[in-house]
C-alpha cells in the first residue's frame, strides 16, 4: 500500500512539473506548419521577396516596394499578377503555384494585403494625377532622346562611357536585365531609397507628362543590346548597343528644358 501511494505521489509530481505534457508528445507550438499554411506577411515576404526588394521593401536591387508612390501607382490585380506570374524580360520569377512557384493564391493575396497595410499612404499623390502604370500607347524614341537630355543626363550621363553622379543607365548590361515596364515604373514612381525623384521632380515646376515617360522609355529600350552579355563585335570599351548609342547633347534651354531650375536628384 505504501509503495502504491508513493508511486501515485511521484506520478502527480511529474505531471505537475511537466504541465500535463507527456514525454514524446509534441506541444502545439512545436508543430511546424505546412508551407502552404503560412499566412504571415513577415514570413512570406522574408522568404520570397526580401532578397531582391530589401528587408523593409527598400534598398534592394529590385523595385522599391515600400515607396508610397509606387503603391499608389499599381493596383491590386497587377501586384497579384506580377507576384504570381513574374514579369517578362526581367529577373522577377513566378511565385504562384499555377505558374510553377510555391505560393498559393491565398498567400499571394496575403503579400499584397501586407504591402498595402504597411507601405501605402492615401495622400501621397497630393491630388496630382500620375501618368498611368501601363503605357496607353507606344512612345517615340526620337522624342525620348530629348526628354533624356532634359531630365536624366545631368545625373546619369550623356553616354554610357561617362556615367553621371547617379551612375549610367545606358550600360548594356543594365538594360539587358530590365524591361520597358520597369523603366516606366521607375521614371514615374522614382526610387526614394536611392534619392531618385518621381515624375514630379526632374524639372522644377514641370512634371513629366505621360508622353514624356513613354518617349524616354522607348529611347532607353532602343539602346538595349540585341544579345546582352555576349561579346561585342568591335571589342570597344562601352557596353552600349554597338553602333547605335549616340552621345546625348545637353538640353537647350530654349527648346528642350521647360522654364524653371532643374530639381536636384
Amino acid at each position: 500500500m505504501m509503495r502504491r501511494l508513493t508511486a501515485k505521489v511521484m506520478l502527480m509530481g511529474v505531471v505537475a512539473l511537466t504541465g500535463c505534457h507527456w514525454p514524446g508528445r509534441p506541444r502545439p507550438d512545436d508543430v511546424v506548419p505546412r508551407p502552404e499554411e503560412v499566412m504571415s506577411f513577415d514570413k512570406l515576404y522574408a522568404q520570397n521577396c526580401a532578397g531582391c526588394h530589401g528587408v523593409d521593401g527598400q534598398n534592394g536591387a529590385a523595385t522599391n516596394l515600400a515607396n508610397p508612390v509606387y503603391q499608389a501607382l499599381v493596383d491590386d490585380p497587377t501586384l497579384r499578377d506580377v507576384i504570381a506570374n513574374g514579369e517578362k524580360d526581367t529577373l522577377m520569377p513566378a511565385f504562384g503555384q499555377s505558374a510553377g512557384g510555391n505560393l498559393t493564391d491565398a498567400q499571394v493575396n496575403a503579400i499584397v494585403s501586407g504591402m498595402r497595410a504597411r507601405w501605402s499612404k492615401g495622400d501621397v499623390l497630393a491630388g496630382q494625377n500620375a501618368p498611368p502604370y501601363k503605357a496607353p500607347q507606344g512612345g517615340s524614341a526620337a522624342d525620348g532622346q530629348r526628354v533624356y537630355a532634359m531630365a536624366c543626363a545631368r545625373c546619369h550621363g550623356a553616354v554610357g562611357q561617362k556615367p553621371g553622379p547617379a551612375g549610367s543607365i545606358l550600360d548594356g548590361a543594365f538594360l539587358g536585365l530590365i524591361s520597358a515596364q520597369m523603366i516606366r515604373t521607375t521614371v514615374i514612381a522614382g526610387r526614394p531609397d536611392l534619392k531618385h525623384p518621381d515624375w514630379r521632380g526632374y524639372v522644377q515646376g514641370h512634371p513629366l507628362t505621360d508622353s514624356d515617360v513613354s518617349d524616354v522609355t522607348a529611347w532607353l529600350m532602343a539602346q538595349r543590346p540585341a544579345n546582352p552579355g555576349q561579346p561585342y563585335p568591335d571589342n570597344g570599351t562601352t557596353t552600349e548597343k554597338p553602333g547605335e548609342a549616340q552621345p546625348v547633347a545637353p538640353a537647350s534651354p530654349q527648346r528642350a528644358s521647360p522654364p524653371g531650375t532643374p530639381a536636384k536628384q
